[in-house]
């Protein structure tokens, strides 16, 4: 079985992002950029049910610019067989890079299709939705625990208040929530021989996707300030700010 993994490139979850002056978006000026912590787990699951011997190639998938390919040999760094780039300088929305992975997906011929539940960039959740609804394939979400057994992967689906299972009869879509693993670390030999994997380099028009907007951002603004808290004494001193507020 084929896995196919699509990774983005996103500001390093350590980093603090700064909104421009303008308020039109968000300043990527000299930033630290990384894989999207939830395509992190998305690859390590899909090394890990390689290395169970339930697939037979790892496929990974970028949509963004030529910098991107940076974060794809991370991926092949970590256990990706080969990867695709699709190179564009635009701003992605969600539907056309659903549109795209379909079109990948249709040429390749997976068995599962393994992505983050959203990009900590735009927080969209939208993708892995969209690219079930468009290929007509049941769907996985939130997965806390991915087992395949046969033509079918079993996912325990993180849902309010536990967890919900269901079967999957595959090809599928699954996308992956934070406690699904532990993302493994590159080793530096696998660093270089991801240097010799294949990685090919091609266009949205290649598979006849627009990647016109079909949104505006009208601003991008900073959270306000939260105001710093206030201690108490005791649990009867707690009460009595309480009633003051008129909170109770």
């Amino acid at each position: 079985m084929k896995i196919l993994v699509p990774v983005k490139r996103v500001i390093d979850y350590n980093v603090k992002p700064r909104v421009k002056a303008d308020g039109t978006g968000v300043d990527l000026a000299n930033v630290k950029m990384s894989m999207n912590p939830f395509d992190e787990i998305a690859v390590e699951e899909a090394i890990r049910l390689k290395e169970k011997g339930a697939a037979t190639e790892i496929v990974a998938v970028s949509v963004g610019p030529a910098k991107a390919a940076e974060t794809l040999r991370t991926a092949l760094a970590m256990g990706a067989d080969r990867a695709i780039l699709i190179e564009t300088d635009e701003e992605v929305e969600p539907l056309a890079v659903a549109k795209i992975l379909k079109a990948i997906a249709d040429e390749e011929a997976p068995g599962l299709v393994i992505l983050g539940k959203q990009s900590i960039s735009d927080d969209s959740n939208q993708t892995g939705q969209m690219l079930a609804a468009l290929m007509g394939r049941p769907q996985g979400t939130f997965a806390n625990t991915v087992e395949v057994e046969g033509d079918a992967v079993i996912v325990k689906r993180e849902v309010d208040g536990g967890l919900q299972t269901v079967k999957l009869t595959m090809p599928a879509i699954v996308t992956t929530d934070l406690r699904l693993n532990e993302p493994r670390y590159a080793s530096l030999p696998n660093i270089m021989k991801a240097k010799q994997k294949p990685l090919a380099t091609k266009t949205a028009a290649d598979y006849g996707v627009d990647l016109a907007p079909r949104l505006k951002t009208l601003k991008v603004a900073e959270p306000p300030v939260r105001k710093a808290g206030e201690k108490v004494a005791d649990v009867a001193a707690l009460v009595e700010k309480v009633k003051a507020l008129g909170i109770a």
